[in-house]
């Protein structure tokens, strides 16, 4: 029989509770979700919203990602807590920095995809993610970015053109009803990185609540298109439900 697909139904995967090195000395704490019988088509290397407001890697889209992605398009999806964030898993090592140590962590995700041979490697950036994606993510492993509400608050427009000029694909998601940068006036400031894509969703926040099918849908549009979407709503073999604790920062 067919289960109906919810928030906290975790699909088959293998995974695996891992610590990220960072250069200058930190542990993060993260998870490495991929396929249970397959070998990925693509590694989603996930860069969560801003930790000083809720921001984690437990954020909903990334824990949905993790419970569905490996089983319904066989992605390996790796998520973590950057420094000073905590979630249901730990808390990373070190203190929020605002964005700036964070290039450590974004240089220790794509280390560890790196030496665990995982293939076809994508940032996704959410909120502060995005930011993390465009001034620090521009690394030779890295196959293209996906933005989800990116806010632009900190990335320059040095840090765009530089992805302009590196070819490497740029898919932003971007909600109606953004409370930061809407459809408009994104495809105005992504203009400097020729090759991006923007993509408005109606009727959609800067959470994205009740509207994670559609950033997942649109997802693996980009890194894994053969998959074809809608992604499946139901499933039809073991499952389990997985009751997530939000831990306050």
């Amino acid at each position: 029989m067919s289960t109906e697909i919810r928030a906290n139904t975790a699909l088959p995967a293998r995974r695996e509770q891992i610590t990220l090195h960072t250069a200058d000395g930190l542990g993060l704490i993260g998870e490495l979700s991929v396929p249970e019988n397959a070998t990925p088509r693509a590694t989603l290397v996930c860069l969560h919203p801003l930790p000083t407001h809720g921001g984690m890697m437990d954020s909903h889209i990334y824990r949905k990602a993790a419970f569905r992605l490996p089983a319904l398009a066989d992605l390996a999806v790796l998520r973590f807590n950057t420094r000073g964030t905590v979630s249901e898993a730990g808390r990373s090592e070190g203190s929020f920095d605002g964005g700036n140590s964070e290039r450590y962590d974004v240089a220790a995700a794509l280390e560890y995809a790196e030496f665990h041979d995982l293939p076809n490697v994508w940032l996704l950036g959410w909120s502060f993610g995005t930011d993390l994606t465009l001034v620090h993510g521009l690394d030779p492993l890295v196959q293209g970015a996906i933005l989800i509400s990116p806010p632009l608050r900190w990335s320059s427009e040095d840090d765009l053109r530089s992805w302009g000029e590196s070819g490497k694909p740029v898919h932003a998601l971007v909600p109606e009803f953004d409370d930061y940068l809407r459809p408009e006036e994104a495809r105005r400031r992504f203009a400097a990185i020729p090759q991006a894509q923007v993509t408005g969703f109606p009727d959609t926040k800067h959470l994205w609540v009740g509207k994670a099918e559609s950033a997942l849908d649109a997802i693996v549009g980009v890194v894994a298109p053969e998959v074809g979407t809608p992604l499946p709503r139901t499933w039809d073999g073991p499952s389990e439900t997985r009751q997530v604790t939000i831990v306050e920062q």
